[in-house]
């Protein structure tokens, strides 16, 4: 009797402990669009495209393909990046990152900026080097090492087209041969080769970023094709009928790395929708496992679509538990952070440096150039919306022939800016060529500080001040979904920051804290 109930609790235990662990989507959260991956021993780094904003290409680090941690950018200088006139819709497009024989490599796309450049480091937090400007065009070229070669690919003309380069020049060395169109999506683009079991296997995006989006893949026993497709392709969408009623949409622009157990994981990009058919948080990044057996295609989480609760072996209770609270995470309002991480803070174009400065250690001041909407270097330092729920403050001590507070920004025509100017407090809404205020509250006399408080939810934006820190007037509430992607356009998500519009000359706003803290 005794020998039977240990071997039922042996079994219990060891079914217990063989049960799938659970893991959280997106990975990164927020305006973490088109991730690629890599693995060097056994740390993994992913890089994202980042648009307008500078510095550009977050670069994060990781041990489990769960938890990340930003280590810096890639593009931190000015003349790694020029950003001059670039919308929403230009700007760095998305980066691949590979290591080879000691180096990493990074390899993207300025929109409008030059086109299609590498860099290079020995240490991923950089430095990296300047930019090696390559001859092939087309968006999202990606690197494939072997046999002493360097391959490059990318989408001229909606064609992946394969050429060998001089790694460390970037000379091409061959003429661009094409190599696949894809399975008659539209914008064949971002391809990434892999070699496996001796097939080549080139995986590409098509569709589009929107709905349509999806990852699809072909193979071949020569890097020059001819390339046959999966048969069981799309390899990944959510616009099918056993995607089409996620809040997931957009699974696409993918990236696989093998771990050091030799499984198979997938981080690629997808949005959240919210109320209903909107998302405003921007292209975030997702992870999925991939099963390959020899001679097989991938098979992306079983073939089933993606969600935010993710189960699957190998995560263990610990880290699970740390994915969960991760999404508590405070903004630091001193020096030390610059309000901010110091790596994800986020400006529009290149930053006029002499418009950012901090005096005594406490307070940042803030000099107007241009407006939001001009969209020419304008004064504003921000960091992504990671949660739909979420709470931001900033404090502002003095504010002198300027506009100044907070915006809730996705693209420069489509904003909400909540500000002080003299003794009005204004929550103005700027959408295409309509900008209107929306409310308006009078300080009271001799007003000396103002707080901005803005609290999101997956409905609204609600907009408070207060002129003692204590008592808040809320003013009023937004749909978010005017700033959704769908309704105000761009490539990217909201990002919430300081901002000061004005007088150029003699304007100026202090600003003694900032906050941000997702719920």
């Amino acid at each position: 009797m005794m020998k039977s109930l240990l071997s039922c609790l042996l079994s219990w235990l060891l079914s217990v402990s063989m049960m799938a662990q659970t893991y959280r989507n997106p990975i990164i959260p927020g305006f973490h669009p088109d991730p690629s991956v890599c693995r060097v021993g056994d740390t993994y780094y992913l890089v994202n495209s980042s648009f307008q904003y500078f510095p550009g290409v977050p670069i994060f680090q990781s041990k489990d393909m769960v938890h990340w941690e930003q280590i810096g950018n890639v593009l931190d200088r000015e003349s790694q990046i020029p950003l001059k006139g670039a919308t929403s819709w230009q700007g760095i497009y998305a980066p691949t990152i590979r290591y080879h024989d000691g180096t990493y490599y990074m390899i993207t796309t300025n929109i409008g900026n030059g086109g299609n450049f590498m860099v290079t480091a020995r240490d991923p937090r950089g430095p990296w080097s300047e930019p090696i400007w390559l001859k092939q065009q087309g968006i999202d070229p990606s690197l494939y090492f072997e046999n002493g070669k360097c391959y490059m690919v990318s989408n001229p003309d909606n064609t992946i087209m394969l050429c060998e380069i001089d790694p460390v020049t970037g000379k091409q060395l061959t003429d661009s041969k094409p190599l696949w169109r894809g399975t008659g999506g539209r914008y064949p683009e971002g391809p990434h080769l892999y070699k496996k079991d001796g097939w080549y296997y080139l995986l590409i995006s098509e569709g589009g970023t929107e709905m349509a989006h999806g990852l699809t893949i072909a193979r071949s026993k020569n890097i020059e094709g001819p390339y046959t497709p999966n048969p069981d392709n799309p390899l990944l969408t959510h616009c099918s009928l056993a995607g089409q009623y996620s809040q997931i949409q957009g699974t696409g622009h993918g990236d696989m790395v093998q771990a050091k157990d030799g499984r198979w994981w997938m981080v690629f990009l997808a949005y959240r929708n919210y109320g209903g058919a909107y998302h405003h948080l921007g292209r975030e990044t997702f992870l999925a496992p991939v099963t390959w057996e020899k001679d097989k295609w991938p098979v992306v989480n079983g073939g089933n679509p993606i969600d935010t609760l993710m189960y699957i072996d190998g995560i263990n209770e610990e880290r699970r538990i740390k994915n969960d609270e991760s999404a508590n995470a405070k903004v630091s309002p001193s020096k030390d952070s610059s309000f901010f991480n110091l790596h994800s803070s986020l400006y529009i174009q290149n930053p006029i440096k002499e418009n950012y400065e901090w005096l005594g250690n406490k307070h940042l001041r803030l000099r107007p150039h241009s407006t939001l909407l001009q969209n020419d270097r304008p004064t504003f330092v921000g960091v992504r919306q990671e949660s739909a729920n979420m709470v931001v403050e900033a404090e502002l001590t003095a504010w002198d022939y300027v506009k100044a507070g907070l915006s809730v920004y996705q693209i420069n025509d489509g904003h909400i800016n909540f500000y002080v100017e003299g003794n009005t407090v204004t929550v103005w809404m700027r959408l295409k060529s309509i900008g209107y205020p929306v409310a308006q509250a009078t300080l009271p006399e001799g007003t000396k500080r103002v707080r901005l408080r803005i609290k999101g939810d997956e409905a609204n934006y609600t907009f408070s001040c207060s002129a003692d820190g204590s008592e808040f007037l809320t003013m009023c509430s937004m749909d978010c979904s005017l700033l959704s992607t769908e309704v105000a356009g761009g490539f990217t998500g909201v990002i919430l920051g300081m901002f000061t519009e004005g007088d150029e000359h003699v304007g100026k706003a202090d600003f003694s804290s900032f906050s941000m803290l997702n719920l």
